[in-house]
């Protein structure tokens, strides 16, 4: 169907963006939804550029905005879909030589750049609805930056959105145009859900249809309800078909995964008053003329970082402020308009301002990745937006590192392995990609591809079940393969088997709808893998197999059980977590959890649990990750026979995974071990005692006091040193007590310094009227000593150390013993505060000498 094009507020800037990008080759564009902007302007960019010979491509968000813009464009401009206007998503594209125009997502464009990193087909880049701040979106826009400032000079860059922070752009992109188009807006009402309602204990689709029966009566227009996603949408249009409200009206959903026909239904011209149920795709991409009633859910399906699973997932989320009044401005388009939200004003008023931008909330192994296949190797040189924390980063390169994908060299940074630059090939996380490589290897697509779903999408078990049905449940397990993923597998065939009848599943704890929603995502994962290639398989693969693949999807999840029937175990990085005690994993040293929930307990505690674990056999390991895999010998200290012993150690990563105990140690090895026993508290040296401490400090703060001396003070490497002399020689713990201390640590200096210590920090201090005092030295401050008043008659300043520089403290006492006051500076003591304590001690001790 051909729409002549209609003025649109945008045209109205047209000349001054031919003119800007004459000037230079960056813009930015901010236009109201609906004036027009994605439509027109890359129509803009190809005939106000008779001597542009590439392509013109507009980024979307949304596959869905991608192929309906597209449709729009060519209808608008009188050509055929896939000719001179065309798109490009993943899976389907519309698009030959002859196309000018092309509307795609980001996802597409970077993979084009794998092949062609100079974009030599490409005229122009428009980046639009750039607000949403999308993961690849940023890094696209980084990528067309350097490329513009090195070997593409003549690429027009135009960053376009409804609301954009233009400042912050614009300096990242300077020098840089910004142009802004008006729009127009009536007023819209805006109405929330009564104080004190609990909107998150009712479905959605109820709230909406109680809402649409509020909104229907006298409104002529549509009404556009949103939705998180395609589930709410299904459920909210079956409910609408029972609600009376409803029953004038054309009810259709819109959102990706509809058919081109039903997706242009939504949002063609009708006369007849329409409910269209939404997902955010007509928040600003996509613009539905005539609604005059906006019904907002407040939710979004968004990818979000899932640190249970550690990948990016759609999850369901409250929309920000921003997110909210775009959502309520489309029932404000053609008519003044209403806006019904189903949320309370006090949870508005608790909402983000803004949405977090992708790169600050998502997981980075998939774009850092691309990011190599480029060669841009120094991430922290790259033109960020927004720049990731170097920890995110490190982080991201663990994994890869740990998956396979990256390996270091020295000097340069990290390269692309050769499974890296297979991985590379897939547009999905790596943890997914590195899981249908290995299920390739293995001849067990399908069931990697169930096993994939069932661990990213939520339990299908139903919480608190019966003994009965958990007994049912658990006849499904093999004991042999010790597997809580294998056991859902299992179960979820039964469901399917079932065909998910509600009572049945129920029978067996069973999520139905769960079920269900793991069936989608089984066949997508599917479909990707028979896209990209991979033969697919319906016979069912050995468990094993099964195992492998997930093994290889999840290297950094590897865990060991402390001891035999433990449920705490330790996991690779460091970490430790505990098992889920309703695991089928009872007997399996080593294991793998695709998924690790971080439980919060009282006093702020948190607890690392470990989920859906699977067994795992040592062999797998050496034969998926041999780099990882590294022997040693050590020496550690047997606390039964209190004496080190050898012991040759198998490590995955940082994790041991195997250990026997072999030989004798060396001299040097028993002599580090026991120091490690001593310096972890676990083993006491007798003669370690105050002296010690006292002697240590000492050097310690004359080497501060004085570092023109130039003393070897201890920290706590030289202590170990120290320790492991002490301990050199001795086989035993037994042995090392008894060992002398004091001569050991005066050997750490020669003579001369030795000679200095006792001259520049002494043990005892000799007051001017003959008496002498033990010094005690603490860390921080200077030493001191304690005596009775009456033993500093005649005694005018405190003592001197350090050459001078440090003045001795002192503690005065009364005849009881306890300190009247202490003091670096006795003069003034004599001078302003003697007098004071004399007349308060003197009646009580009346035989002391008081002058």
């Amino acid at each position: 169907m051909s729409h002549p094009p209609i003025p649109l507020p945008v045209d109205d800037i047209r000349p001054a963006i031919r003119d800007a990008l004459k000037k230079q080759s960056r813009l930015i564009v901010t236009a109201p939804t609906g004036s027009g902007k994605s439509t027109r302007i890359p129509g803009f960019l190809v005939d106000d550029d008779p001597a542009g010979k590439g392509r013109v491509v507009c980024l979307q968000p949304r596959r869905l905005a991608a192929r309906m813009l597209a449709r729009r464009v060519a209808s608008e401009r009188g050509v055929a879909l896939g000719g001179p206007v065309g798109y490009r998503v993943r899976f389907d594209h519309r698009a030959g030589p002859a196309t000018r125009i092309v509307f795609e997502t980001d996802g597409i464009l970077l993979q084009e750049m794998l092949g062609d990193p100079l974009l030599s087909g490409v005229q122009a880049i428009v980046f639009d609805e750039f607000h949403e701040r999308h993961l690849f979106g940023d890094v696209l826009l980084g990528l067309a930056l350097q490329l513009q400032k090195t070997t593409r000079p003549d690429l027009k860059l135009v960053v376009m959105s409804a609301t954009l922070d233009t400042a912050r752009l614009q300096s990242f992109l300077d020098p840089c145009a910004c142009i802004t188009a008006s729009g127009r807006q009536f007023p819209v009402t805006i109405e929330y859900l009564p104080p004190g309602q609990k909107p998150e204990r009712i479905p959605a689709w109820d709230l909406a249809v109680e809402a649409v029966s509020q909104s229907a009566s006298g409104n002529t227009g549509h009404i556009l309800i949103f939705m998180p996603g395609s589930h709410e949408i299904r459920r909210t249009v079956d409910a609408l078909k029972h609600c009376a409200a409803a029953r004038d009206r054309r009810i259709v959903p819109l959102y990706g995964d509809l058919s081109p026909d039903a997706q242009d239904a939504a949002v063609a011209p009708d006369p007849t008053p329409r409910i269209i149920v939404a997902t955010n795709i007509a928040e600003t991409s996509i613009t539905i003329d005539g609604v005059t009633a906006v019904i907002d859910s407040g939710l979004v399906r968004q990818a979000g970082f899932d640190p249970a699973h550690g990948i990016n997932s759609l999850l369901v989320e409250k929309i920000s402020r921003a997110s909210a009044d775009q959502r309520a401005g489309r029932a404000g388009r053609t008519a003044p308009g209403r806006c019904l939200r189903l949320w309370t004003e006090a949870d508005h008023a608790r909402r983000p301002a803004q949405d977090l931008p992708e790169i600050s909330r998502l997981d980075l192994s998939e774009v850092i990745l691309r990011l190599h296949a480029l060669d841009l190797r120094d991430l922290n040189a790259f033109a960020w937006l927004e720049a990731p924390s170097p920890d995110r980063l490190n982080q991201t390169i663990t994994l890869l590192e740990d998956l396979g994908a990256l390996h270091p060299v020295p000097g340069e940074g990290h390269r692309l392995t050769p499974l890296g630059r297979r991985m590379v090939e897939f547009p999905l996380h790596p943890r997914w990609t590195r899981l249908l490589l290995a299920a390739e290897t293995y001849a067990c697509v399908a069931d990697a591809a169930l096993a994939a779903a069932l661990s990213q999408e939520r339990s299908i078990l139903l919480p608190q079940q019966n003994r009965d049905v958990v007994e049912r449940r658990t006849t499904f397990a093999d004991p042999e393969q010790e597997s809580d993923l294998l056991l859902l597998c299992r179960l979820w065939r039964e469901a399917r088997r079932l065909q998910y009848d509600r009572d049945a599943c129920d029978r067996l704890g069973i999520n139905g709808l769960a079920c269900r929603r793991v069936d989608d995502l089984r066949r997508q994962f599917e479909d990707l893998a028979e896209r990209s290639g991979l033969p697919i398989s319906t016979t069912p693969a050995p468990a094993d197999r099964v195992l492998r693949c997930i093994l290889a999807a999840f290297p950094d999840q590897v865990a060991r059980r402390v001891s035999s029937g433990s449920q705490a175990v330790r996991l690779v990085h460091g970490r430790q977590g505990s098992l889920e005690r309703s695991s089928n994993v009872r007997r399996a040293t080593l294991l793998v959890a695709p998924e690790i929930r971080h439980i919060e307990l009282r006093r702020g505690e948190c607890e690392t649990r470990i989920t859906l674990a699977s067994r795992v056999d040592p062999e797998w390991l050496e034969s998926l990750f041999p780099d990882h895999i590294h022997h040693r010998r050590v020496a550690v200290y047997n606390a039964i026979l209190r004496r080190p012993e050898v012991r040759q150690l198998t490590d995955y990563l940082d994790l041991t995974i195997a250990e026997t105990t072999s030989g004798i140690p060396t001299p040097d090895e028993a002599a580090a071990c026991l120091a490690a026993e001593v310096m972890a508290d676990r083993l006491t040296l007798k003669e370690w005692n105050s002296r010690v401490d006292q002697w240590i400090l000492r050097l310690n703060q004359l080497a501060e006091w004085c570092p023109d001396l130039v003393l070897p003070a201890i920290g706590e490497e030289e202590r170990r040193l120290l320790v492991e002399e002490i301990c050199r020689g001795a086989t035993t713990g037994r042995e090392v007590k008894e060992r002398q201390v004091l001569p050991v640590l005066q050997r750490w200096l020669n003579a001369a310094q030795q000679e200095l210590l006792r001259k520049h920090a002494p043990e005892q201090v000799t007051l001017s009227n003959g008496r002498t005092f033990k010094l005690v030295y603490e860390a921080g401050r200077a030493p001191g000593f304690s005596a009775r008043i009456q033993d500093l008659y005649d005694v005018k300043e405190c003592p001197r150390i350090a050459r001078g520089k440090i003045r001795v403290r002192v503690s005065i006492l009364a005849p009881n013993q306890r300190p009247v006051q202490v003091t670096d500076d006795l003069a003034s003591f004599w001078k302003t505060g003697y007098e004071q304590a004399k007349k308060d001690l003197r009646g009580r001790y009346p035989k002391h000498e008081w002058r």
